[in-house]
Parts: C-alpha cells; structure tokens; sequence
C-alpha cells in the first residue's frame, strides 16, 4: 500500500483560498483594518497575559474572567494561524464578560508568533508544528486554568476559530472532562504530519454536545463535506448542531477583517455560542 502523503495544510495557496490572513505584500502585519474591528473593554473583567510551563519550556497565553468573586466555567480558546492577536485576545475578553474564565495559549509562542510573517514563512512554521506539540501546549493551558481559584474545574468547554476549530475537536477526543465543543469553521481534512486522520476519524469519540459554526462560501470547506460532518457525527450523537450562513466565507468572525467580516454571520454565531456553553457549562 502507498504510503499517504503528507500535505501541509497552510501552502500559499491554501491560505489564499480561506482567506485567513490581512496582508500587505504577503506580509501578515498588525494594525491593519483595526477601525473596524471591535474592541472590548476591560470593564467588570481582569485580563492579562500570563507565562505557562509546558514540560519546563515557558509559552505565553492570555486569560480573561469577570472581577466578581465566584468560581466560572472554563473555555479554552484556540485562535486561526494568526495565534493571539489583538481580535482573538479581544474574543478571550468577550467570552469573560459572558461570565466564561477564558484562557488562549499562543499556540505559535515557540517560533516566534505569526505577526510579519510571509505566506512561505507561515507555510514552513505550521507544517512544523506537530499534533503533539498543539495538544501538549492546550492541555497545559487547560491544567492551569483547572487550578485557579476563580475556575469551577468540572465545567470544561472548548472552541477554536480556522484552525483552531480543528484542533478544539482533536483536543477534546484526548482530554477528559470537556463538556461541549465549539468549532468555528474548523477546517475537516488531514492537518498535522505526525497524524494521518481527519475530522472524521473524531467521530467515535467526539460524544460531548457539539456546534460547529461555518460559512457557505468558504472557499476551503466545502459545505457538502460540513453537512456529510454532521450528519456522520448525529449517527453516534444526538447532541450536535452544525449551521452553515449563507454567502459567508472563511473567517466571516473577523470583524478586524472587513473583507471577509460577515456582521450577521457573525453575531449570530457567538449568540449561538454563548448559549450553548451556558446550557452545558453553567446548567
């Protein structure tokens, strides 16, 4: 038999197809299309970014959670390849005023982040980075955030945007306690070198409530393969919904990005969102 070919999943063109990036000359830059984007205050939270050990190596991460005393579930919140930018760190900030204690490795911290970066250095830094890697560094986050005072270490969510939405599931198949799933249109074929399978290789395992989020349009994720998901997932759970908005592309959540950003899409998402992680996680 041949062996399968390992394809990285963020070649130029790839990246071009979702999407996924504000650039300039291919130049992933900061500050771009900010006017438009939303911003969170810090009002009733405590936000910050933190330092988390991972088998004795150091990686940065940011944390959010209301200020009243009181014990709040935990989201873990996986950014896309942009890692934690100013629009993810702003979502982390969203999910604490919900009430949520949300914490965000940067899941890039080892290479040097993603900001600067061209299309050909993006490509090269992803396709290095193993499953392994990935899940050691949000299983730390999650150990961390189960530690805390202010985290009811029982009521365990996760969700995750572009790629981070893939790993979210990943995520959730090997770590135990994790009540409900959110993937943002988590992209559903092969991703990592060191594992072979896609999304549907989850299935038999992916039995806590899910609700994916994803666009119609999305030039990378064909919605015959996000309704063929679903429908494959409801034959072993009854606890999943998978809602896909009309003429929205990939990245339609990213409101720093008026060329993709979809204002409906988008908002009616994180509604979708904040009530399912309040059914699961608070009830």
């Amino acid at each position: 038999m041949a062996q399968k070919r390992y394809v990285n999943p963020l070649s130029r063109r790839e990246v071009l197809k979702f999407g996924a990036y504000t650039t300039v000359g291919g130049v992933l830059t900061p500050g771009i299309s900010r006017a438009q984007a939303i911003l969170t205050d810090t009002k009733g939270i405590t936000a910050r970014d933190i330092q988390l050990n991972v088998g004795g190596t150091m990686i940065a991460a940011y944390d959010a959670r209301p200020e009243a005393v009181g014990r709040y579930p935990i989201i873990v919140t996986l950014s896309g390849f942009t890692g934690n930018n100013e629009h993810h760190k702003d979502v982390v900030r969203r999910f604490a005023k919900e009430g949520f204690y949300a914490i965000s490795p940067e899941l890039f911290h080892r290479e040097g982040g993603m900001q600067g970066k061209n299309f050909q250095e993006m490509s090269r830094v992803s396709g290095a980075i193993t499953r392994a890697q990935y899940l050691g560094d949000i299983k730390a986050a999650a150990n961390y955030a189960k530690q805390q005072s202010w985290a009811r270490a029982d009521r365990l969510g996760a969700t995750g945007f572009c790629g981070g939405g893939a790993t979210a599931m990943h995520f959730a198949t090997e770590y135990p306690g994790v009540m409900a799933v959110v993937p943002c249109y988590g992209p559903l074929g092969p991703r990592y070198k060191d594992y072979t399978g896609d999304a549907f290789s989850l299935v038999d395992k992916l039995t806590m409530p899910i609700l994916g989020l994803y666009g119609e349009a999305d030039g990378g994720i064909p919605a015959a393969d996000v309704k063929r998901f679903e429908a494959t997932l409801k034959k072993k759970n009854s606890n999943v919904e998978f809602v896909l908005y009309p003429g929205a592309p990939h990245a339609f959540f990213s409101d720093d990005r008026p060329e993709v950003y979809r204002k409906e899409a988008a908002e009616d998402g994180w509604k979708r969102c904040i009530a399912f992680f309040t059914k699961h996680l608070k009830a």
